[in-house]
């Protein structure tokens, strides 16, 4: 039950800055230039207890593979330039 909460809770404080502007927050249409370093992303996560085993570029956003200190495996999606989380991982898949 603790984990149930412990996840949802992190899922909101990633969340979080999407909801606080009003709009969702989708992935980015400006060139791959200026995308944020992935190990910009990489650390962030890491800050936040998280473990990077891979990430993805597909469509401007970005898509983490991660797992936390008990294991749990989640696969998060952020904008690419902005390194703002997108509400769906995948969203860059299929455009």
């Amino acid at each position: 039950m603790f984990r149930a909460l412990s996840y949802t809770a992190l899922a909101v404080v990633l969340a979080a800055p999407a909801f606080a502007s009003g709009a969702a927050v989708t992935c980015s249409k400006a060139d791959a230039a200026k995308f944020q370093p992935q190990a910009t992303l990489t650390a962030n996560l890491a800050a936040q207890g998280l473990k990077v085993k891979k990430i993805k570029t597909e469509s401007g956003c970005y898509e983490a593979y991660t797992v936390d200190k008990n294991g749990k495996k989640a696969t998060l999606g952020f904008n690419a330039e902005t390194l703002e989380p997108v509400a769906n991982a995948e969203a860059g898949e299929g455009n």
